[in-house]
């Protein structure tokens, strides 16, 4: 199956596959606990044998199976990662509503009910209590004490747990969560949709279900994906693939398509309005090259932190791809050497955070942000994230495809066809799945076509280190009503190919410029403002490097194509792609620039 399958099962079953768990050791026990409204979850619940103490529950809420099913059947290792097979916890692991063994209907990131009423509102934040309330009270020799975690989709069931958490509840660690799709997790970044991801995972996630099940089965298990480019392209609008493919049967993904703006639907799944009040200590985990959910581990964190000014919130961001955090080792990617195992040093963090919190054992000591720098290779401690000491630094785009790193005056424009029928691709290689090595790769495939535009400094007489967030000021003029903007930020290393390692990139639909909500077409010829926020940074740009910035229209299949008109893109027929001219200034008047905030 594809690699964004492997990579969403793998930040579940990461966390059932780090402890040891023979037969001998633990007693495991199924069972089918019921909600306030009646509805059943099945959840497995893993009881070490010949422990005389009381014991705290950790526990994983997934929608991605519970496997292995049947009370003899125990999975070969239990835990967030190895260093807990020496821990005694009474591991807890349910399938959510409506998912596999579980009873119920799904909805797709279940959104939060203030104010609940009756016992027939419910969402995660409910199910999450009346499993823990009911674990207190029927599961012998447990402590009182909650600790809950999760990567990707569990991890936005981690963060679920906040709002009116149960007292019980006394540390959570949402990693890498699903925390806004439509503008920065999963589903759509700033407004784009993430078309080759959707379409993969929903095939394997998403088939009707009528009853539970331990498997789940492909909407077309005849789906076979070898050049994701070529496949996209060929499929053409986007009502293609529903038509030959799915044939309305995913409901997740018919529903993406009919909110492609954010409407109430999104509204109500951004759960981040609801974090307030936390009471439990949390732990927040991200990854520099998370494909998936850079954006959500992020701003969970940013919106914990000042929406609760009394809440002990942390967090880590190292340079790991999605749940990359809890591999056995973890030392380079893609041309990145990190001189050391980072997946070492943050799962000592996590086991130290749950024992203190949960067990009053040990210290827990990390700072409240732990950040890692690529470039440097160096963790640093912070009192807050973004750190304060910075220096807002402009990096202005100019004449002859020259990166100012001073403030000076610039001049002039630049200008390319963006074309639908040739987009760019997102990466330099014949894929069926997504390549999370996107995230670092060689730009100089890019850097050759007609259709993007470079912009690179001197070479660095010293050092350069960016921390924390990125924001793209562009002013442009197009032909048409509307247009995409990817921004990339790049390191040029001084080695003999003058490799352009992406550090940072982001795309923004250009009618939601000024808003998510309500989109507006451009005017042609008409010279307007483009403000693309870029996910936060931790990179130091070494002395005898340059810094590159590459602006484009296209991401392809990596984003779908803009028909670049002002219309309902999912409802778009073939024959709505149309070829603009794009033009980027950068005069005094009309200025384009990167804003950053350097680390002195």
């Amino acid at each position: 199956m594809k690699a964004l399958r492997f990579l969403v099962i793998l930040s579940f079953t990461v966390h059932i596959s780090c402890a040891q768990a023979p037969k001998d050791s633990y007693t495991k026990i199924e069972q089918m606990i019921p909600m306030r409204d009646g509805t059943r979850l099945y959840t497995a619940i893993y009881i070490p044998k010949n422990n005389a103490g009381k014991l705290p529950f950790l526990m994983v809420r997934t929608p991605y199976s519970c496997q292995p099913y049947g009370k003899d059947n125990l999975p070969s290792r239990l835990g967030p990662n190895m260093l807990f097979k020496n821990e005694p916890y009474i591991f807890v692991y349910q399938d959510v509503r409506g998912r596999h063994m579980s009873e119920g209907v799904f909805r797709e990131m279940t959104p939060y009910i203030p104010g609940k009423k009756t016992n027939k509102d419910v969402d995660e934040s409910s199910d999450t209590y009346d499993t823990v309330d009911w674990l207190l009270k029927n599961i012998d020799n447990n402590n009182g004490k909650v600790g809950i975690y999760g990567i990707s989709y569990p991890g936005f069931y981690a963060t679920a747990a906040l709002p009116n958490a149960h007292p019980a509840i006394k540390a959570v660690s949402p990693q890498a969560p699903v925390t806004d799709e439509f503008e920065g997790d999963d589903a759509y970044h700033r407004g784009a949709f993430f078309v080759m991801d959707n379409f993969d995972f929903m095939n394997f996630f998403d088939a009707p279900r009528s009853a539970p099940r331990a498997d789940n089965p492909p909407i077309d298990k005849n789906l076979e994906i070898k050049d994701a480019y070529d496949f996209y392209l060929k499929a053409g609008a986007l009502s293609n693939l529903n038509t030959k493919y799915f044939g309305g049967k995913s409901n997740i993904w018919n529903e993406y398509l009919a909110h492609a703006t954010k409407d109430a639907y999104w509204q109500s799944r951004d759960i981040r309005k609801h974090l307030v009040n936390v009471k439990p200590a949390t732990l927040v985990v991200g990854g520099w090259f998370d494909a998936e959910d850079l954006f959500g581990a992020l701003n969970t964190y940013s919106t914990i932190e000042s929406q609760n000014k009394s809440n002990d919130n942390r967090l880590v961001m190292g340079p790991w791809t999605h749940g990359a955090w809890e591999r056995q080792n973890w030392n380079r990617f893609v041309s990145y050497n990190f001189e050391s195992n980072t997946a070492a040093y943050f799962q000592q963090m996590e086991l130290d955070f749950f024992n203190y919190h949960l067990k009053a054992k040990g210290n827990f000591d990390a700072g409240e942000a732990t950040i890692f720098f690529t470039g440097t290779n160096e963790w640093k401690r912070f009192a807050q994230w973004p750190p304060a000491g910075v220096k807002t630094r402009k990096l202005l785009l100019n004449a002859n495809h020259q990166l100012e790193l001073n403030d000076v005056a610039t001049t002039g424009a630049d200008e390319y066809v963006s074309d639908p029928a040739n987009p760019v691709p997102y990466i330099n290689k014949i894929a069926g799945e997504r390549l999370s090595e996107y995230m670092a790769a060689n730009q100089q495939f890019a850097a050759v076509r007609n259709d993007v535009l470079c912009y690179t400094s001197v070479v660095l007489d010293k050092d350069i280190t960016l921390a924390g967030p990125l924001t793209a000021n562009l002013s442009v003029s197009i032909t048409g009503t509307d247009a995409d903007f990817i921004v990339k930020i790049i390191d040029v290393l001084p080695d003999s190919a003058a490799t352009q390692q992406l550090v940072r990139a982001e795309v923004l639909r250009g009618k939601f410029r000024n808003s998510f909500k309500k989109p507006e077409p451009f005017k042609p010829g008409k010279i307007t403002p483009v403000k693309l926020q870029l996910n936060d940074v931790a990179h130091t740009f070494k002395k005898g490097h340059q810094i590159m910035v590459q602006v484009q229209s296209s991401w392809f299949p990596l984003v779908d194509r803009n028909p670049q008109q002002f219309l309902n893109i999912p409802a778009a027929k073939d024959t709505d792609f149309k070829k603009q001219s794009i033009k980027i200034l950068h005069s005094s008047q009309y200025p384009s620039w990167i804003s950053c905030t350097e680390l002195e």
